[in-house]
């Protein structure tokens, strides 16, 4: 449970993939399309190198990795297409991610969205379920010049909710996403997933099952 002594949390800030929804999920079947088609696997030792990378970043790392011909730009507009045309059909939340917005809203608590996917797949993404209207603010890939795990993109959603730090939760599935967030000096949760469940989450002092897990509320005092 949060301290007494610790600043009241005045905002929290959402990762956006494999922490709102299933889009590694659809993340990995893009890759296994796009990698297949040219001889190769995309493996789990891959998928952890990328995760949480903008999407210049990982497409980078894919290329370097399988030794592709393609330019990132060949890649990324491959991928895009692909991701457009599986997500309306795949695409779920994560478990207590509706409930957990619901509670955030009646308790008047400012929000936001920090994700490392480029403007384009945010917007899909949160289309489909009508939910960028409910955030303060959405920052991509395209805000920072140093992606995660650079603490650059969750200083930002400091300043722009013109708060310190420490009185922002940030909420995050992946090592990459949670040492931003750690190094910003925000309080952070990690929820892994089944892609980043059993990783070694030792930098962040909250662990959560899942965003239905009392500790987020608690930190918030929500309860």
């Amino acid at each position: 449970m949060a301290s007494s002594t610790n600043p009241a949390i005045k905002a929290v800030v959402f990762d956006m993939d494999g922490l709102m929804f299933n889009t590694e999920d659809i993340y990995d079947l893009v890759g296994q399309a796009v990698l297949s088609k040219r001889g190769h696997q995309f493996t789990a030792e891959l998928k952890h190198k990328m995760m949480g990378l903008r999407s210049h970043e990982a497409l980078t790392t894919m290329i370097d990795h399988c030794g592709l011909n393609d330019s990132v730009e060949e890649i990324e507009s491959e991928s895009y297409e692909l991701f457009g045309r599986l997500l309306p059909q795949q695409i779920e939340m994560m478990p207590g991610l509706a409930e957990l917005l619901g509670s955030l809203e009646q308790a008047s608590i400012p929000m936001a969205v920090a994700t490392s996917s480029a403007p384009q797949f945010a917007d899909l993404a949160l289309g489909c379920f009508d939910l960028k209207p409910r955030f303060d603010f959405v920052l991509t890939s395209q805000d920072v010049v140093r992606g995660k795990p650079e603490p650059e993109i969750y200083l930002l959603a400091s300043e722009r909710f013109a708060i310190a730090p420490n009185e922002m939760l940030v909420l995050e599935d992946s090592i990459t996403g949670t040492t931003a967030a750690v190094r910003s000096g925000a309080v952070t949760v990690a929820v892994p997933n089944i892609h980043t469940v059993g990783l070694d989450f030792s930098h962040v002092e909250f662990v959560a099952d899942t965003l239905y897990d009392p500790i987020i509320k608690q930190l918030v005092r929500l309860v």
